[in-house]
C-alpha cells in the first residue's frame, strides 16, 4: 500500500480529533529480549510472571475496580490557528505539568500493562491510587516535552506509536523517529500498536489486516526489540468482530475510549477517558473520580 506524503501531512491535520470522544508502580520494569516485560514489581515487592498468567473470565474481569487510565494527544501550547474542537485534544505545557504534579501530589503511581494484566486476571497487587498514562500518535512533543517531565516525577507511560509518521516532520505537527522510540522503550515505557495511518479498525477487510496490524507490529518490533502486546483502536472505535483478529496476532489488551468494556471480551476493550486541553488540574481530578 502506497501512501503520499500529501496524505501523510493531510492526516496531521485531523489528528487533533484522532481519539473520538471525552468520556510501573514506581519500581522498574524488568525487560526481556523478546517481550515488552515479563515480570513486574507489585508493591509488594513480589515478581509476577506475567507469561503464566491464565485469562480470567469475564465476569471475573469486570468485577474488579477498573484503574484510571488517561489518553493525551499533543502537548504543546495553542496556537492562533488551532480550533476549538482541537484544543480538546491539545494540552498546553505549563497545564500538563500542573496535572502531572497534581497526581503526585494526590499520591497516584504510574502502572504499565504488566501490572495491570496481572491485577484483572488474577486481582495481583497494585500501588496505592494506580494510574496509567497513555500517549497516542507519536507526536514529537511526547518525548521532549512529556518524558522529562514524567522522568522527574518517577513515571512511566504507555506510547502508542501510528507507524506511518515515524520521524516525518508535518504541517501542524512533528513526529519522533525510531531513535526516540527506542530510548523510551530502553528507559522502561511501554510502546503499543496504533495502526499505520489511523484508518477506522471498525473498517477493516481483507488487506487492511495485514497492512494496518501486521506490519506495524513488525516494524515497532525491529525498532523496540520487543514483542508488542498492547494495541489502541484509532478514534477509540471497536468492533467485536475485530477482536479475534488482534488475539491471533498475540495482542493482549486493547484500549478504546468512552463506551462500555465488552461483556465477553473485557480486556481487548479497556476504557481510557481523554485528558482535555479544557481542563484544569482539579477538573482532571474530578474526572478521574468520577469515570472510574
Amino acid at each position: 500500500m502506497k501512501y503520499s506524503f500529501l496524505t501523510i501531512i493531510s492526516a496531521g491535520a485531523i489528528l487533533f480529533a484522532s481519539c473520538q470522544s471525552k468520556s510501573q508502580t514506581e519500581n522498574s520494569t524488568v525487560k526481556d529480549s523478546t517481550v515488552q516485560t515479563t515480570k513486574t514489581i507489585a508493591e509488594t515487592g513480589t515478581p509476577v510472571d506475567v507469561s503464566k498468567i491464565k485469562v480470567a473470565d469475564a465476569k471475573t474481569i469486570l468485577a474488579r475496580k477498573q484503574v484510571p487510565i488517561l489518553c493525551y494527544h499533543q502537548v504543546r501550547n495553542w496556537k492562533p490557528t488551532d480550533g476549538k474542537v482541537g484544543k480538546d485534544y491539545i494540552v498546553e505545557i505549563q497545564n500538563f505539568k500542573d496535572q502531572m504534579k497534581m497526581l503526585a501530589d494526590s499520591g497516584y503511581h504510574t502502572i504499565l500493562p504488566d501490572q495491570l494484566y496481572a491485577y484483572l486476571n488474577t486481582g495481583a497487587a497494585l500501588p496505592s491510587k494506580p494510574i496509567m498514562l497513555t500517549f497516542d500518535d507519536t507526536d514529537m512533543d511526547q518525548f521532549t516535552i512529556v518524558r522529562p517531565t514524567l522522568e522527574k516525577l518517577g513515571y512511566k507511560a504507555v506510547y502508542f506509536i501510528m507507524t506511518v509518521s515515524i520521524g516525518r516532520k508535518g504541517k501542524f505537527v512533528d513526529y519522533m523517529t525510531k531513535e526516540q522510540i527506542k530510548q523510551l522503550s530502553d528507559e522502561g515505557n511501554i510502546i503499543g500498536s496504533h495502526t499505520y495511518d489511523h484508518k477506522n479498525f471498525k473498517k477493516y477487510a481483507g488487506k487492511d489486516w495485514e497492512e494496518q496490524l501486521d506490519k506495524p507490529t513488525k516494524k515497532l518490533e525491529e525498532i523496540t526489540g520487543k514483542k508488542m502486546t498492547e494495541f489502541a483502536y484509532p478514534f477509540g472505535l471497536w468492533n467485536a468482530e475485530g477482536i479475534p483478529e488482534l488475539k491471533k496476532r498475540g495482542f493482549r489488551m486493547a484500549y478504546q475510549l468512552s463506551t462500555k468494556r465488552d461483556e465477553k471480551d473485557p480486556l481487548f476493550t479497556i476504557r481510557r477517558i481523554i485528558a482535555s486541553g479544557y481542563w484544569s488540574p482539579k477538573t482532571l481530578s474530578n474526572s478521574i473520580k468520577n469515570s472510574f
